[in-house]
């Protein structure tokens, strides 16, 4: 696949506002579940572009090899991720997903024992970010940074 448009390029004020608003999502998150968070959405939207910059991050972050490869099946593993990492990833999926309509309440309640309401705006923040981004790079097809 080629890439299409840049869209940094040709319209660098949404792309500014989209790194603004990443930015201030990140805030007062943890880096370690901001970039699990990242990863499982960029797996669910087939995103190679963010899959690649935010499995670079993690690793950067001093995240293992094992728990990354193993993010596409967290829900399939005991003792790999803590209690409050499992409640972002299923929330995660909750938003990245829809296909009902809505996050279930279950899910939602799941998340809010382990973020106070601060973090827990902070983590929707951060998922609606990534999904943006996952849908501007996957709709113009931008390519992964050359391996390192």
């Amino acid at each position: 696949m080629s890439e299409r448009v840049d869209y940094a390029k040709h319209a660098p004020d949404a792309f500014r506002a989209m790194l603004g608003f990443s930015q201030a999502a990140a805030k007062g998150l943890d880096p370690v579940v901001a970039e699990l968070v990242k990863i499982r959405a960029s797996q669910i939207n087939r995103c190679a572009f963010c899959l690649d910059m935010h499995i670079k991050d993690a690793r950067k972050a001093g995240e293992s090899d094992q728990r990354i490869f193993l993010l596409s099946a967290w829900e399939e593993v005991d003792g790999v991720y803590s209690e409050k990492e499992r409640a972002a990833l299923a929330l995660t999926e909750a938003v990245t997903l829809l296909t009902d309509g809505f996050v279930p309440d279950e899910v939602y309640a799941r998340a809010a024992e382990h973020f106070d309401a601060d973090e827990l705006a902070r983590l929707g923040a951060a998922i609606v970010a990534i999904n943006a981004w996952n849908r501007f790079n996957v709709t113009f097809r931008t390519q992964p940074a050359a391996s390192t």
